[in-house]
């Protein structure tokens, strides 16, 4: 089915996000890996299984729109140094992500492409329930109990 070029050019610029999403993900789950931060280290990993997900999704429905995936571009990442600023990046990547999903989403119902409006919610519901609320939570921990207690609740 031929999609609409500004669609799939929206699909690109999103896929690019979440690959970057992903390589953030999976560096700094292997941060905590070698630190010893098993709990962290658990979630981020499933973190970087869901953004291969939802890059997957976004290759899919860009072939299916007859257009090419471009993998060659990749948003810059930012790894972090310590946990409070690893959390704090992931957590920017998803406010990024969770921006360009809404205006794909409106471009989707502009053009009337519902099928993909649909699966771009789907992608939104995990960028804002999970992934981000998670984040966030895990962020006002850190100041609730102080670095020290939360880091020795990772492990």
């Amino acid at each position: 089915m031929k999609g609409n070029t500004n669609v799939i050019d929206a699909l690109n610029v999103l896929l690019a996000n979440e690959l970057a999403a992903m390589d953030q993900y999976f560096i700094h789950s292997r941060m905590y890996h070698d630190w010893g931060l098993h709990k962290l280290f658990e979630r981020i990993d499933h973190e970087f299984d869901d953004e291969k997900g939802h890059a997957s999704a976004l290759i899919e429905r860009i072939i299916f729109l007859e257009g090419m995936p471009d993998m060659t571009k990749r948003d810059a990442i930012h790894v972090g140094h310590d946990v409070p600023s690893m959390l704090q990046s992931d957590l920017n990547v998803e406010y990024t992500v969770q921006k360009l999903l809404k205006k794909t989403m409106a471009l989707c119902e502009q053009e009337q492409d519902y099928v993909t409006r649909a699966m771009l919610q789907q992608l939104l519901d995990d960028t804002e329930v999970d992934h981000a609320h998670w984040l966030e939570q895990q962020l006002n921990l850190i100041k609730l109990l102080g670095i020290q207690n939360y880091l020795q609740s990772q492990m």
